[in-house]
């Protein structure tokens, strides 16, 4: 049995993780119980925030209502301020995007979105549209939970220090997993976050980084410690093409939003690491629970996200090989020694048991870390 270790939440974030809980549990299929076990709540507590969000919507959820205010004798003036307000809740926002927000929020009757277009025109909110110059084609996994995309959203200075914001996205249904201020980008910082992650949301069969540290600056060595960790965590571990960010398009596209939307507006605001955090944990929870994406036909990623069946390991596993495979220690230098060869394979994997085996190739042998194969050998060159 898994050993259940408490996450104490932060008094800001409660709601927005009471909102999280609800939708994730009145999704089809969804196991209360297993869901009350990673967000460390009872199923009383449970039971009763599912009746009063049945009852009275999202604003149950919070100590006082967000939802906008309406009469029977609603003007249009009115009903324009509040598109506008909202706009300016929200300046990245479109007339599609805000049409469905304000429906979710309860406010009928409401314009088409063609309607609300043009009273952003008519007062002055537009900006420019961009003008896409490549093709492209949007591809998705089929079910939550088969690709994670990670990284880093560059970092920037504070009062003291720098803050490196470390994000996770679902690639199926855009939602944001991982959004965290971070003092450094070193790998205890980062595997700190992901157990944290993956104790509430479990394991992802697949995570895509780039080549930056500490995810393994050398294409050819790929497999850092952090990586060799997730790999005996059951999960493969990919890499972008180098300067090739549109392998993990959906979060650089997430980043565009973060930026604009926070960073660049709290820049010369907030000047401390837990600022940002509360920061983070607000847009994150709009963004997962209220605002329509486009990609997902203006419904928002929670209606398309359920937590993995595959939990997290307080001990990892131990690794495993078939009886057929030649088994080497990788060294402190990274090389491991075969037929009187010394072949690199990289210091993430020190002291660490490869498993080799032929290929069909003459003279070349795959290199397997637990599931995964992290390089190949040959004897010939």
């Amino acid at each position: 049995m898994n050993k259940v270790v408490p996450m104490p939440w932060q008094s800001h974030s409660v709601s927005a993780l009471r909102h999280e809980f609800v939708l994730l549990a009145t999704r089809p299929g969804s196991n209360l119980s297993d869901l009350c076990r990673r967000y460390q709540i009872s199923r009383k507590t449970a039971y009763k925030w599912l009746a009063r969000y049945r009852t009275e919507g999202e604003a149950a959820l919070t100590d006082r209502s967000r939802r906008p205010k309406h009469s029977p004798n609603h003007c249009p003036e009115a009903l324009e301020t509040l598109i506008l307000q909202t706009r300016d809740q929200f300046p990245d926002w479109g007339g599609r995007k805000l049409v469905r927000y304000l429906h979710n929020q309860g406010v009928a009757p409401l314009p088409s979105p063609s309607t609300v277009t043009e009273i952003l025109r008519r007062h002055g909110r537009l900006t420019p549209p961009e003008v896409r110059t490549y093709p492209w084609q949007r591809f998705e996994r089929e079910h939550p939970n088969a690709l994670w995309q990670m990284d880093f959203k560059g970092h920037f200075a504070l009062a003291q220090g720098r803050c490196y914001p470390l994000t996770a996205l679902d690639d199926h249904s855009r939602f944001g997993l991982v959004l965290h201020a971070g003092k450094d980008s070193q790998r205890h910082s980062v595997q700190m976050v992901l157990t944290q992650a993956f104790r509430r949301y479990g394991l992802p069969d697949q995570i895509n980084v780039d080549h930056g540290p500490p995810w393994g600056s050398d294409p050819r060595y790929p497999v850092t410690r952090l990586g060799a960790w997730l790999i005996r965590l059951g999960i493969t571990v990919t890499h972008s093409r180098p300067a090739h960010p549109q392998t993990n398009g959906k979060i650089e596209r997430w980043h565009r939003s973060l930026d604009q939307e926070v960073i660049t507006r709290y820049r010369h605001r907030y000047h401390h690491l837990k600022q940002w955090q509360t920061a983070f944990d607000d847009w994150r929870h709009l963004y997962n629970t209220q605002r329509p994406h486009e990609a997902l036909n203006l419904e928002v990623p929670a209606a398309h996200y359920a937590p993995s069946e595959r939990l997290y390991p307080e001990a990892l596993p131990e690794v495993l090989y078939d009886e057929a495979d030649t088994l080497r220690v990788v060294d402190a230098n990274g090389h491991i020694h075969f037929k009187g060869q010394s072949f690199r394979i990289g210091k993430g994997l020190h002291r660490e048991r490869v498993a080799l085996r032929e290929t069909q190739a003459d003279g070349v042998w795959a290199v397997f870390y637990c599931h995964q194969r992290v390089t190949c050998i040959s004897l010939n060159t």
